[in-house]
């Protein structure tokens, strides 16, 4: 609703882009969106969204549903996860991603600036994690990939 209430009414590149994309929207309670190319996906969004995966071609994007995302994340339907991280530090907040039932692995793929001073991360999930350890202990590789991704690109 934020996003549909945002974009209809902008115009350019992005906007037309965004407008004329398909639109899935996962709600409990919204039965007819507004936005143009939209669909309520109902029921259980897993089965939704792997059907989604198989039918689609192309990238199923998730801007900014960190409820959404984590439940995608627990059922391993992330192929990738972007994220840009603010040089803001607050003094509370909400977690990312929550409790969870174990431990996602990801590998850091790509890690660039923008703007002079917005970290873009990507990640993508490990699926063999003996081979993506290198021997190395899982919660040393994030780390030490992203300090390497940086430098690289400084």
């Amino acid at each position: 609703e934020w996003l549909a209430a945002r974009w209809p009414s902008r115009g350019g590149e992005l906007a037309d882009r965004l407008n004329g994309l398909p639109k899935y929207v996962v709600s409990s309670t919204l039965e007819d969106p507004d936005w143009n190319n939209s669909a309520v996906l109902r029921g259980d969004v897993v089965n939704e969204v792997s059907k989604l995966k198989r039918e689609l071609d192309g990238e199923i994007v998730v801007p900014a549903s960190f409820q959404l995302v984590q439940t995608l994340m627990e059922h391993d339907l992330v192929d990738e996860l972007r994220l840009k991280i603010f040089s803001v530090v607050l003094g509370a907040g909400k977690r990312l991603f929550g409790e969870t039932n174990d431990k996602k692995p990801m590998r850091l793929v790509d890690a660039k600036t923008v703007e002079g001073h917005v970290a873009v991360l990507t990640y993508q999930p490990v699926r063999d994690v003996e081979r993506a350890s290198g021997g190395a202990r899982l919660q040393d590789k994030p780390a030490t990939a992203l300090s390497r991704g940086i430098r690289e690109r400084a």
